[in-house]
């Protein structure tokens, strides 16, 4: 009789394959808290509460996570800060990114598509944007993530788009953020004969827009954040997409910190640039409805989200849609759902 073959080790290098479903309860209980500063005009203390709903379930995931995206440097926040050290300490050594509102003037405006982001990959994965803070980006879905180059004229990149997915320019939408610093863009992409939807605010639901079927969107162009742009390479690796970006110095002052900092300014970035690593693990809960997903609704000592949860080595991508009991949420997560105060 042969000996019985003995279990596989397990492998503590990389995060474990249940970890994303793990990471939704940390989108969901900020969107919860960010949710009842809905439309009261203070971004502030919507993302004030955000942060601390997240920080409080962050610390129950089974990782031991380094924030590398957070909400900046240690002196500025408290809470969720670059380099804190998050989860309970077991399992994989993480990088993590945060964002317990990419939109927070959506979330205080009442406006749509402002989300609660997490995203997690294995240790030294995610790219350091230290010393400059936007980037000019190109982000598109798997029909045409071989097919667009962003050093390429806006016009050839929309007709790419469009044959990749049987069409004509006319029939592609271009996701914008609206600043004016996009006005030379805007002007190029209605001259191609393309539409555009313009985003106020929230440019990582952006780009998973284009590259996710159903939305109504085909690509985002245009000079977002730095964070943003890792964040969005990691849902990225999940949905078979691509980002491209090339690092963009607001001032004088930034160029030369991004010059000392060792950065080539020239240089393209890439997904695998953006975030080495495939095991990556994506959540996001809606804030405010949208097109990616719904928002939060509140009715008496209860709510509902709708969440996406995707890993990247199984390319994995869940819907999920929860139903909560308030009383329950605030005796197990610390936090006062009811009122959402921080």
């Amino acid at each position: 009789m042969s000996e019985p073959t003995p279990p596989t080790p397990r492998n503590d290098s990389v995060p474990d394959r249940n970890l994303a479903l793990e990471l939704v309860r940390v989108t969901e209980a900020a969107a919860l808290a960010a949710a009842r500063w809905v439309g009261r005009g203070d971004k502030n203390g919507a993302d004030g509460v955000a942060v601390h709903g997240m920080r409080h379930l962050i610390s129950s995931v089974s990782m031991k996570g380094t924030v590398v995206i957070g909400e900046g440097e240690k002196d500025n926040a408290p809470m969720l800060y670059n380099g804190e050290q998050v989860g309970d300490g077991s399992g994989a050594e993480c990088d993590v990114a945060v964002d317990p509102i990419d939109g927070t003037r959506l979330t205080a405006m009442g406006m749509p598509n402002a989300i609660s982001v997490i995203a997690v990959s294995p240790r030294g994965s995610m790219f350091d944007p230290s010393a400059v803070f936007y980037m000019e980006k190109l982000a598109a879905g798997p029909e045409a993530a071989d097919v667009v180059d962003i050093t390429a004229p806006v016009s050839e990149n929309i007709r790419a788009v469009a044959r990749a997915k049987g069409g004509s320019p006319q029939d592609v939408t271009v996701v914008i953020l609206d600043r004016p610093r996009h006005e030379g863009l805007v002007r190029e992409v209605r001259e191609s004969g393309a539409r555009i939807k313009f985003i106020t605010d929230g440019d990582v639901a952006g780009a998973i827009m284009a590259a996710r079927p159903g939305t109504g969107a085909d690509l985002l162009l245009g000079i977002g954040g730095t964070p943003e742009g890792i964040i969005t390479a990691c849902a990225m690796k999940c949905l078979g997409g691509t980002i491209q970006g090339r690092l963009w110095p607001k001032d004088e002052e930034e160029r030369r910190a991004a010059l000392h900092a060792g950065h080539d300014l020239d240089r393209v970035l890439t997904t695998d640039d953006l975030v080495s690593s495939d095991d990556v693990f994506f959540a996001a809960t809606g804030i405010t409805d949208g097109e990616l997903v719904g928002g939060v609704r509140y009715e008496a000592g209860g709510a509902m989200t709708d969440s996406l949860v995707m890993r990247g080595r199984s390319g994995t991508v869940r819907q999920v849609h929860s139903e909560h009991r308030i009383s329950k949420l605030d005796t197990y997560s610390g936090v006062d759902f009811a009122s959402a105060s921080s």
